[in-house]
């Protein structure tokens, strides 16, 4: 969909890095990995919890958008993994510590999409709060997770990639802002909805009886189910080509075409992955995708797309007039895409 809503600020907190070598060399990562898929690194953020981690980086998205606390009318947290105790939502945490009570505060719990359906929520939200047209309205969305956990493995959590911990945080505002958010889609590929969970029970939930997720485990399930099936495939051609459709439909949003756009922001996946599921896919070159910094710091839950943006900007990598075209994929199998035009210079680049 077409939205009318602009980026002012983005904050991002990304805790020191461990290489690969030194997951190599103390057994969790394997030597082959290395070789195979070209990932560098991740961030790890130790024992500091997810909320504080998307505490810090809100406040610098507030900052960087000269924005007051108290004139946010809409916070939205996204996360992928566990938070803090059970029965507990991480958003009112920012709510006591930045933002106070007089405003909607939600969790979105969407997996490694969730800052795309943030997107689209405060676009809506925004666009229909008649109450508050005396002044621009703004929401702030942020992400964060702390993969560090013992029934998580973050070196061998998925096929191509590694788990990195980061929080980030977007504040959207129905006024002016550096870069305008064009367009926000996503659809879902529902005959792909066991990729995710193969082999697993609904119930109990695996967290309550101390089950630890793999997603590599999982996949290899799905696809010795799928190869097994007549026209089994089917699920995981309907990935592609719809992947295709969503680039189309939110480039025909804006009006323009894929030649118009200046750099690609995806997964923080291996290589291989980047390459043949996006760039090729969109016949693009890697030269224009964020792989070379996403490599370094892992798979970052919902935040890898934000992230890149704000690696892009702060480098002057993306100037006014730029197109970033982010795209996403996870659970569901949900696909998420978003255009971004930048408008105005970055105050905070280097």
């Amino acid at each position: 969909m077409s939205t009318d809503i602009s980026i002012s600020g983005i904050g991002v907190f990304l805790p020191e890095v461990v290489s690969v070598e030194h997951a190599v060399e103390q057994g969790w990562y394997s030597a082959d990995e290395v070789e195979l898929h070209e990932l560098a690194g991740a961030a790890v953020a130790g024992e500091l919890p997810a909320p504080e981690m998307a505490l810090r980086a809100a406040q610098d998205a507030l900052k960087r958008a000269g924005q007051r606390p108290e004139d946010v009318d809409l916070l939205l947290y996204a996360d992928s993994w566990h938070q803090g105790p059970d029965g507990w939502q991480p958003q009112y945490y920012l709510q006591r510590h930045l933002l106070g009570g007089d405003l909607l505060a939600v969790e979105v719990r969407h997996g490694c999409n969730g800052m795309f359906s943030a997107l689209q929520l405060a676009a809506g939200y925004l666009g229909g709060d008649a109450a508050r047209a005396g002044r621009p309205r703004v929401a702030l969305l942020v992400a964060a997770d702390n993969f560090g956990t013992p029934l998580m493995d973050r070196w061998t959590m998925g096929p191509g990639y590694i788990a990195g911990d980061a929080a980030s945080a977007v504040v959207v505002t129905t006024g002016p802002g550096i870069a305008r958010l064009l367009s926000v889609r996503s659809l879902t590929v529902p005959e792909a909805e066991e990729m995710h969970r193969a082999g697993q029970p609904l119930f109990p939930p695996g967290v309550t009886v101390g089950r630890g997720l793999n997603f590599g485990d999982r996949n290899a399930e799905f696809r010795r189910r799928v190869m097994a099936e007549a026209g089994g495939t089917a699920a995981l051609l309907q990935i592609h080509l719809r992947t295709l459709r969503l680039v189309d439909d939110t480039l025909a949003d804006a009006g323009i075409g894929i030649d118009d756009v200046t750099r690609v922001a995806y997964m923080n996946y291996s290589r291989e992955i980047v390459e043949q599921r996006c760039m090729a896919a969109l016949n693009l070159p890697m030269s224009m995708s964020t792989w070379d910094f996403g490599r370094t710091v892992g798979h970052l839950g919902a935040s890898d797309q934000i992230v890149s943006l704000e690696h892009l900007l702060s480098t002057g990598a993306l100037k006014p007039g730029d197109h970033l075209l982010m795209l996403g994929v996870g659970p569901g199998v949900t696909l998420s895409c978003a255009l971004v035009r930048i408008d105005a210079p970055t105050p905070w680049a280097g």
